[in-house]
């Protein structure tokens, strides 16, 4: 039978689920990673049903919120009470480079699991570079060996420069 001793040290436990400490917060513990093209989060919800797990999204903040209540019986008296309960909330605020659209979320052995993928407007790419049209070629040539050439080109194609070629000439 378990005893119980000390009324003072019933209330630093109090304190401690209500304020949390470093090495037990009152917000649920949390890993986060770049795997490919997608993060991954994960948070340790232990003994919360599924059904009382909820993940939103607003604009680029990803909320969960768990439910989990005692276990005891009404006409119980709890000898000791160390597992944190009630509802528990946690925001994760998502850049833009996240595609908020597409989070999956799964529910394994008290691991709540949240797969976030990187949006298509920010991921690298190659950008094609588009080739100029046949006057443009013959102006990128040889310099020297088609100046007439690259000066007729000019002049077809900016009839106002038509004068500007007489008068150098």
């Amino acid at each position: 039978m378990l005893i119980r001793n000390d009324p003072l040290r019933d209330f630093d436990r109090f304190a401690q689920q209500v304020f949390g400490t470093t090495t037990r917060p009152t917000s649920m513990a949390m890993d986060a990673w770049k795997e490919g093209d997608q993060f991954v989060v994960q948070l340790d919800l232990p003994g919360v049903n599924p059904d009382k797990i909820d993940v939103d999204v607003e604009r680029n903040v990803l909320t969960v919120r768990a439910e989990r209540y005692a276990e005891l019986p009404d006409a119980a008296e709890a000898v000791s009470a160390e597992r944190p309960w009630g509802i528990f909330s946690r925001q994760l605020v998502l850049g833009d480079a996240l595609d908020t659209e597409h989070v999956e979320a799964s529910y394994d052995l008290g691991v709540l699991s949240l797969r976030i993928p990187i949006a298509a407007q920010a991921k690298p790419r190659k950008i094609a570079i588009a080739r100029g049209d046949s006057h443009r070629e013959s102006i990128m040539a040889n310099a020297d060996s088609h100046t007439e050439k690259v000066d007729s080109h000019i002049e077809s194609a900016d009839p106002q420069r038509e004068g500007s070629r007489s008068s150098r000439t």
